[in-house]
Parts: C-alpha cells; sequence; structure tokens
C-alpha cells in the first residue's frame, strides 16, 4: 500500500502536508472517529480524500454544496480518482444510473446531498456496500 505522502503527490500534485492535515489523516488511518476544523482554503477536503485511496471501501461525503460537489469530483477524475455525487442537480435516471454504477465498484468517492441519504435507492445502496468512511464537509 502507497503511503500517505506517495498519496498526496501522486493524486493532488503536493511534496508535502499543511499544518494539521498529516494528524488528521493518521487519526483517520487508525480507525478513531476524527473531527477536523479547518479555516477556508487550509485544505480539508485533503484530509479525508487521502484516507479515501487508501481505505479498501466507498467513502460517502455529505455536503450542503452542489457546486463544491461538482468542483471535487471534476478535480478528482482529473486527478484519476473515480468519483461522483449524488444530489438534486441529476435526473432521475442519472441517479440511480451513479448508483449502479457504485455498486459496480466504479467510485472510490461519492459525495452525497443530505437530502439523498434518506431516499430508498440509496438506504438500499448503502446497506449493500463496503463502506470504509463517511465523511461531512461544511455542516450549515
Amino acid at each position: 500500500m502507497e503511503d500517505t505522502k506517495a498519496i498526496l503527490k501522486k493524486y493532488f500534485g503536493y511534496d508535502a502536508f499543511r499544518e494539521g492535515q498529516e494528524e488528521l489523516i493518521n487519526s483517520i488511518l487508525s480507525g478513531k472517529d476524527t473531527l477536523g476544523i479547518m479555516p477556508t482554503g487550509a485544505g480539508k477536503s485533503i484530509c479525508f480524500q487521502v484516507p479515501a485511496l487508501m481505505l479498501p471501501g466507498i467513502t460517502l461525503v455529505i455536503s450542503p454544496l452542489i457546486s463544491l460537489m461538482k468542483d471535487q469530483v471534476g478535480a478528482l477524475n482529473q486527478a484519476g480518482v473515480h468519483a461522483a455525487y449524488l444530489n438534486s442537480s441529476l435526473t432521475y435516471n442519472q441517479y440511480r444510473l451513479a448508483l449502479q454504477y457504485a455498486r459496480e465498484g466504479r467510485y472510490k468517492i461519492i459525495y452525497v446531498a443530505p437530502e439523498r441519504l434518506t431516499t430508498d435507492e440509496f438506504l438500499d445502496f448503502a446497506v449493500e456496500s463496503d463502506i470504509s468512511m463517511v465523511s461531512i464537509d461544511e455542516a450549515h
């Protein structure tokens, strides 16, 4: 398995972590429930994206912000990380197709809007899937 710094370099292009990131990542990888409160622009996403790439299953990222989801998923896919989002910007057919692809193991990170967490389709997916981590990004 690659180490955290190799993942950071390979997928995100950085040589070193910013202050506080490595401690949060190590806490997550040791299996602890972890809370990270950081200012805007401090690199919070790296703190759950790096462990997501090291853990065996899917990481769910709960986020209320559709534009943030789209930006993050676009950047991850461009970096070679298979990611998707499930939110109200998708048609019903797009939503079902994304869940089907997720069941097939096509995604490592899935961003989910809070209102999608209670849909029957999502709950069925969550019960059937190997979910390694759940991260909450931007709690409002």
